[in-house]
């Protein structure tokens, strides 16, 4: 009879998960190192070196896990784009008050840029180099469409209810709310200087949130909806009951 302290024990298994969890760590932290290295430096000036250094790891892992510098950056580019879409994703909206809704897409994306500078930078410097890299992301556009899907639904409650004009390109509005955020985000600093006026003073920036939101709404707005109509149409009713107070931009 074999003793049972000479009977062959089980091997251990073989700690996957750990090491899985272990590699996605190394992972991560390279990416949000490589974000801030990329931001502060640029494409040509974000090193692999600095990069590994700031992360803590070593220049072979970066190749490993992204194939190359170039790989890195398309990933951070990718990564910065699915953060903002999923916060958006994360609004609560109701697409069955279309003033509402649009004008909390509104604050959400010119607070988003103003909040997350290093966005804008990393998007200014892909913009330098052409948008070569992005354009070689498989994920890009699926960012831009959610963005563009969820615009898309709002126009379209608000032209069944007689609010919005039936004529508008869903894609067009994406880009005017995102270009009126980026761009004051982007050059604050030398409109600030170019203008006299402090551009990120709490009141500036409310103040041309509020003037966003009117420009964009008055865009949007039916054709026969007018500021100056009296409040007798049911249309206008709807309007004026519907588009918040704070939306109107102060124009002193």
């Amino acid at each position: 009879m074999a003793d049972s302290r000479t009977a062959s024990k089980p091997k251990p298994q073989r700690r996957t998960g750990v090491r899985e969890a272990a590699a996605q760590a190394t992972r991560d932290s390279i990416l949000k190192s490589a974000t801030k290295v990329f931001a502060k430096y640029g494409y040509d000036g974000g090193s692999v070196e600095k990069i590994s250094k700031a992360a803590k790891s070593y220049d072979r892992m970066i190749y490993y896990y992204f194939g190359s510098k170039e790989g890195l950056f398309i990933a951070v580019l990718e990564g910065i784009y699915q953060r903002m879409d999923d916060a958006e994703a994360a609004i609560a909206l109701d697409a069955s008050r279309p003033v509402e809704a649009l004008t909390e897409v509104i604050r959400f994306v010119l607070g988003y840029y103003r909040k997350n500078p290093e966005f804008v930078t990393l998007l200014n410097t892909e913009n330098l180099h052409k948008g070569r890299h992005i354009s070689k992301s498989l994920r890009a556009r699926e960012y831009s469409s959610r963005a563009v899907a969820i615009i898309e639904e709002i126009l379209a409650s608000g032209s069944a209810q007689g609010l919005f004009r039936r004529d508008l390109v869903a894609r067009d509005i994406y880009l005017l709310i995102a270009s009126t955020g980026y761009f004051y985000t982007s050059n604050r600093h030398t409109l600030t200087a170019f203008l006299g006026e402090p551009l990120e003073s709490p009141e500036a920036v409310t103040h041309w949130e509020d003037f966003v939101i009117e420009t964009v709404l008055r865009t949007v707005r039916a054709d026969d909806i007018q500021d100056n109509t009296p409040p007798h149409d049911e249309d206008t009713t709807k309007w004026q009951k519907s588009q918040p107070a704070q939306s109107r931009a102060r124009s002193s």
